[in-house]
């Protein structure tokens, strides 16, 4: 029969937030079985052995020997000293598992199973509560041989139980008999943790990740994550000299730091844990609050990891020059008082240019650079896109001025109030190109048009969130105050914007961040207490266009 001792155990059940749980808080039950072989598929259980330990104190024990059904073979009993004559009158599995599942208790985010190559034993567990109509253990699960294998692998010549026991000297010494080994396995387990903690290794959570972790030199530095908080905020990166070297955030700072020792593959990553010297954190008491002080940290401080670091110096704009006698697009790094429409800022030149192709692709704006003053003459040969036929050539009398001007009232209506004055004319090209079975240029033609629509519908988020002006809006964090599309916090907050000018290179990601979470989240989860604008998007949505497929793709289909 199970025997079943119990000693402290609590009544009732405590709840978590998280699996930040401090280890001293957790439930860890120790579990062993003996078996008949090695598959849970031709195999079955002969004896479950389990401790359960909170805080260092011993709450209850359980063993009991199992009628396996099927006969033990020499080997076995040799190893375990099991016999069946000793299995005979135990009770089958069907009549331990109640019991046995009640010991264990519920699946809570205090509470975690624990055996060495637990996964041995948790196969033989599982196929026997399906068997038996139960569902499969749910308990978060920690192996102490996957925890040596990460803290002592290189101090013992193998990592079986019974080598662990001798290198920590346990007090109980594994005799593959269920109950001596779980207690054993505890004592591993007592030990590791110890060695662990040098690793900043405190909470529930940071002894789950332990077994992800990379064997770096870096290891070492983990403990500089020892007092880092679960809670939103921003962590800088720190080298020996106080400098930052990468900006951060993360809903949960201690848990994301502690990432870039496990599963952060970066390539920088290791350059940048090497020359940590240590983390400090800004707390955050709302997620768009973090998110906008690691911009802003970003642009003060420049880290040297940080791809964004010097990236949005580079951002460029796409000017219609509409100052000119014939308008035309260009690329440029800077914002003018000189009558132009921009659009922009993009975050590279490259991407610019591609949505002036968009542009020219749908309207056929001059393309050659040369300037032509108020009153030159209109005549000469026409350019070399204007003879293929991509392009008007006004200035060279090929293209009659009022006609002209008609092709780029249609582009500045296109970039401001009337999208489908470009989109439609690339649609309908699209389309066109696919019925004459030119696919490689309808793809082409798809991705600009795709381009061009992702360009226009963020100016118009960001032109909406701009003229909002200062609203006040609470949620499940708390109240977040905007002003003009920025954050306000207890950072000085510039002068509110010229929403007729197009944002500044430096401004530009924090409106993005805003706009995203203040014009793109459900409405119900948030309180307006405060707004002097107009809180809506006042155009409809863009429509959304998949990357083109490719050629033999198209083929296929159409086929």
């Amino acid at each position: 029969m199970a025997e079943w001792f119990p000693h402290l155990e609590p009544v009732g059940q405590r709840s978590f937030a998280d699996l930040g749980t401090p280890l001293h808080d957790v439930t860890f039950v120790v579990v062993d079985l003996e078996t008949t072989g090695g598959s849970p598929a031709t195999s079955a259980i002969t004896e479950i052995g389990a401790v359960k330990y909170r805080g260092g104190e011993c709450l209850g024990t359980f063993q009991t020997l199992v009628n396996p059904g099927v006969p033990i073979p020499p080997t076995i009993t040799m190893l375990t000293g099991i016999t069946e004559a000793m299995v005979m009158p135990a009770p089958t599995i069907a009549d331990v598992l109640p019991t046995f599942l009640e010991f264990v208790g519920p699946a809570t985010t205090d509470r975690v199973l624990v055996g060495h190559n637990l996964r041995f034993d948790t196969s033989f567990l599982d196929a026997a509560l399906v068997v038996n109509g139960y569902a499969r253990l749910p308990h978060t699960r920690v192996d102490t041989l996957a925890l040596a294998r990460r803290l002592i692998r290189d101090e013992v010549p193998n990592l079986k139980l019974g080598t662990l026991a001798r290198h920590v000297r346990t007090r109980t010494e594994p005799s593959h008999r269920a109950l001596d080994d779980a207690r054993a396995t505890l004592d591993v387990l007592h030990a590791l943790l110890e060695r662990a903690a040098t690793l900043g290794v405190l909470g529930l959570d940071d002894l789950l990740a332990l077994p992800t972790m990379r064997a770096h030199p870096s290891s070492a530095k983990l403990a500089l994550t020892a007092c880092l908080p679960r809670t939103p905020g921003v962590y800088l990166f720190r080298d020996r000299h106080g400098g930052v070297l990468y900006v951060g955030k993360a809903t949960n700072v201690r848990s994301r730091v502690r990432s870039y020792f496990s599963s952060d593959d970066r390539r920088k990553v290791p350059q940048l844990l090497r020359e940590t010297d240590s983390i400090t954190v800004v707390p955050c008491a709302h997620p768009l609050e973090a998110a906008v002080r690691e911009i802003r940290l970003i642009h003060e401080h420049d880290p040297r990891f940080n791809r964004q670091a010097k990236a949005w110096r580079a951002y460029a704009y796409l000017k219609l020059t509409l100052g000119e006698r014939f308008a035309r697009l260009t690329v440029v790094r800077d914002v003018r008082d000189d009558g132009a429409l921009y659009l922009g800022p993009f975050r590279t030149s490259a991407g610019a240019h591609r949505v002036r192709e968009a542009i020219e692709s749908a309207a056929p704006l001059r393309r050659c650079p040369r300037r032509v003053g108020r009153s030159a003459p209109t005549v000469g040969d026409p350019c070399l896109p204007a003879l293929l036929g991509n392009a008007a050539c006004p200035c060279s009398g090929h293209c009659a001025e009022a006609d002209y001007a008609a092709i780029v009232e249609q582009v500045r209506r296109g970039l401001t109030s009337e999208p489908d004055a470009l989109l439609g004319p690339l649609e309908t090209r699209m389309h066109s190109l696919a019925r004459d079975e030119r696919f490689e240029e309808a793809a082409a033609t798809r991705d600009r048009l795709a381009g061009l629509a992702r360009a226009l519908g963020r100016e118009r988020l960001v032109r909406a969130v701009r003229s909002v002006g200062r609203v006040v809006i609470e949620d499940g964090y708390g109240t977040i105050t905007i002003d003009g599309g920025r954050l306000v916090d207890h950072d000085p907050v510039p002068a509110r914007p010229d929403p007729a000018r197009p944002p500044a290179r430096q401004e530009i990601d924090e409106l993005l961040v805003v706009a995203r979470w203040l014009l793109s989240a459900p409405r119900d989860a948030r309180r307006i207490h405060e707004v002097d604008g107009t809180l809506a998007s006042v155009y409809p949505a863009l429509p959304r266009y998949a990357p083109a497929p490719s050629p033999l793709a198209a083929v296929s289909a159409h086929r």
